[in-house]
């Protein structure tokens, strides 16, 4: 009798999986704002410059938005802001982690390491990393973020998308990440994406779902 009761659980558990395989579907979340209107000036940073991708690479990249863009300050400091949006529908890629993507483009990492950076009454969960390319090195300091939070990795990045794909039919996220040269001093430039960072946090964060 026990064998039996077990068999029908077991029968109605893979019953339930089937058809949630079979009828489950992500929605599709656009951002708040398209990132093409970004500010060109955000708390004493200025735009000097946007980069384009080939087709070729924005079907790699598979983003639902994304944006490129060159800031600077009034001390001169220069930096890249990559952000790329994946809305999470039919359709969208997943977001590719710099740990293969840099090193399949010729960087070889020097280290890596988590940091938090004080953010409003929070924190921002980051990767900051440097690698070397021939004669240039330069320092990365990235997070995903899913749902207004920074996530440092990508196993709770995954394990996020899911829970949300389950709970609300939602697996939207985006990759932030901030770069510049590094030669010679790699703490004035930690401390230069630092607080790029602080400065346009909040109006990164209005541009992407909550």
């Amino acid at each position: 009798m026990i064998n039996w009761y077990r068999f029908v659980m077991l029968y109605v558990l893979l019953l339930g999986v089937g058809l949630y395989l079979q009828f489950h579907r992500d929605v599709t979340v656009p951002v708040n704002r398209p990132l093409e209107q970004f500010p060109a000036q955000v708390n004493g940073w200025r735009m000097v410059g946007s980069t384009q991708f080939s087709a070729d690479v924005q079907n790699v990249l598979k983003a639902t938005d994304l944006l490129v863009r060159q800031y600077v300050n009034e001390k001169g400091e220069k930096v890249e802001l990559y952000i790329g949006y994946h809305g999470g529908g039919k359709g969208s890629g997943e977001i590719h982690s710099p740990k293969h993507c840099l090193p399949g483009s010729g960087w070889h990492e020097e280290f890596t390491s988590k940091d938090t950076i004080p953010a409003g009454s929070g924190s921002l969960n980051v990767v900051r990393s440097v690698y070397r390319k021939g004669d240039s090195s330069a320092l990365f300091l990235y997070w995903y973020q899913v749902r207004g939070k920074s996530i440092s990795d990508e196993f709770s990045l995954k394990g996020q998308q899911i829970a949300n794909s389950f709970l609300s039919r939602r697996r939207d996220a985006s990759f932030i990440r901030i770069s510049l040269p590094s030669e010679g001093d790699q703490a004035k430039a930690t401390a230069t994406a630092k607080r790029f960072a602080q400065d346009l946090l909040p109006t990164i964060r209005a541009f992407l779902p909550g």
